[in-house]
Formats: C-alpha cells, structure tokens, sequence
C-alpha cells in the first residue's frame, strides 16, 4: 500500500487496520473517559484548577452505576482513567479492573495536549501511566487525549506516547470542530510510528464529509434512532467497528449547575443528560460490545501507516 494514511484518508475511507469478515457480527468498542462535570474543557474558564478538591465530586457514584449497567448487559469496555482521580479514588481503578474491564489512561491532570510543551506532556502521561499501574496491578496500554487534542500541530505527542510505553491511542476525532478535530486524518485505526496505533473515534462518511457517530454531545443531542443508524452503517457499509465514548457525568441530571457558563458551552454540556442512561442501555442492547485492546491490537501487523511523527523542538 502506498503513500501516507493521511493522503489514504482523504478518499471516501481510509484503509482500514482491521475489516471484519461479512458474515460475522463485529464487535464494537466500548469507551468511558473517567472525569468529572467540572473537569471538562469548556468549564475551564469558569473553575479554576485550585478549586478542584473543594467541587463536590459525582464520579464515584456515576462510575458505579456504568459498572453496575455493563454487568447486567455482560459487557466488558475501556475505561480511559484521569490520573487525578485515580489518585483520590483508587477502589474505583481495581473495581474496574475486577470487573474485567480495560484500564487506560486519559492523562493525569486534564490539561489539553495541544496546551503542552513536549516535555510537559511526556511528564503527564508518564505520571498517569506509572499510577495507574500501580493501582491496578496491570498494563496501561492505551491512551486518550483531553478533548481529542493531538491534531496536525502536535504530532510529536505520538512519538512521546510510545517512548512512555503506550501501544495505541484514541486520540483524534476526524471531524470538523471549534475545540478539536482532523478532519482529513483516516477514520479508521493505523500506525502513527512503530509499534504504535491510533484508533480514531469514529464517524460516517456521508456528502463527502465526516459526520461525528460515536457518542459524547452529539448522542445526546440527536434522536437515539438516528444514532443506531449511524452506527450500523459503519459496521454494514465499512464492516469496521465503531469506537464509541461517553462520561460518567453524562448520565449525572442531578450533578451541581457551573454558574456563569456562556450558552453554547452550557447547551453542550446539559443537553439530554436525563434521557442518556436509557438510550446507553438501547444501545448495549442493540450492538456487540468489547474492550479497545481486545479489539484492535491483536491486529497490528499490516496495518496501513497513518501521518508522520515529527520530532519535539
């Protein structure tokens, strides 16, 4: 195969890391990205860091509950683990890991990595890497950025991912957005360097524009039927799995109000949250579901080659 993932991904699909045969059903990735409501990027402006510890925090009650609907669905998915709040609720990390469920890494503070020098980010996601596993007794393979913020200006961040031991990340979301996206990276998982994979939350192609399909804001927002109908086509058009995500907080109607918050950034964060549960039960219902690692790095090898890294200055 030649040229780049990047150049591949520009067509109607980028090559594909893993096609699954036609008659089998495909298994989906599962994906809970463990932070708290006051802890996401578009509160940043209204909470300052240093008031973090004294913010009534919901985490541990909300992460019980998605622990409690993947048993009773008998599903087993990654949990993208903040650092910091492994730190200050460490039985939550081994109820996830005795659950049989994926431990990875979302970093430890929740600072964006486009916001990072490369020294600064290698510090991060070594620091969580390193808490993680001593709280889990097991290997952190896989990592998400805060707000899918590796893009085309930080590519470096790949090459210090597999300096810290990591074996894949999740960490573009290739659409268009004010806060993240790239758009033109390949929608399916490949190699960003050696022995490295970025899996790409997913999205639809349709009207030669990628539409975002695969959890977050847009779940909420959109009638539930239309969110199943994107995810099928992936599966019956690509024969790809989906990789899907949402928050321990999006499942929180009762989660304390941020005062001040402007309008958009409030809509984003509140819309539907009362209506999510049921729809995730819908949909653990309507779909086949696993772990990222399960998923997608037994297949490594012939995986097509997505962007260059380039080099920390």
């Amino acid at each position: 195969m030649s040229g780049s993932g990047l150049e591949a991904g520009r067509g109607s699909m980028a090559p594909a890391l893993r096609s699954a045969a036609p008659t089998l059903p495909i298994t989906n990735a599962l994906t809970i990205d463990v932070e708290d409501y006051f802890q996401v990027s578009a509160f940043a402006p209204y909470i300052r860091r240093g008031e973090w510890d004294s913010r009534v925090c919901r985490v541990e009650r909300n992460v019980e509950r998605i622990l409690a609907m993947l048993a009773g669905h008998r599903i087993q998915a990654t949990f993208f683990t903040l650092g910091w709040i492994a730190e200050r609720y460490p039985h939550l990390v081994r109820r996830i890991v005795d659950g049989g469920h994926e431990l990875a890494s979302h970093g430890y503070g929740h600072e964006r990595a486009s916001d990072l020098t490369p020294a600064a980010f290698s510090d991060d996601i070594t620091r969580a890497k390193r808490l993680l596993e001593d709280l889990g007794g097991v290997e952190v393979r896989g990592y998400r950025a805060p707000s899918f913020s590796i893009g085309t200006n930080n590519l470096w961040a790949f090459e210090s991912l597999a300096r810290a031991g990591y074996r894949y990340s999740s960490s573009i979301y290739p659409i268009r957005h004010d806060h993240y996206g790239m758009p033109d990276s390949p929608r399916f998982a490949y190699r960003v360097g050696a022995g490295l994979l970025e899996v790409p939350v997913t999205t639809v192609r349709l009207l030669k524009r990628n539409l975002p399909s695969s959890g977050g804001g847009y779940f909420r927002l959109l009638p539930y039927p239309v969110s199943r109908w994107l995810m099928r086509r992936v599966n019956s058009v690509d024969r790809e799995p989906a990789v899907f995500y949402f928050h321990p907080w999006e499942i929180d109607p009762g989660q304390p109000r941020v005062a001040g918050v402007d309008a958009k950034s409030r809509f984003r964060h509140y819309v539907n949250i009362a209506r999510n549960e049921g729809r995730l039960h819908r949909l653990m219902q309507d779909f086949r579901w696993g772990r990222m690692d399960q998923i997608f790095l037994p297949t490594v090898a012939g995986s097509a080659t997505g962007p260059a890294m380039a080099a920390p200055s």
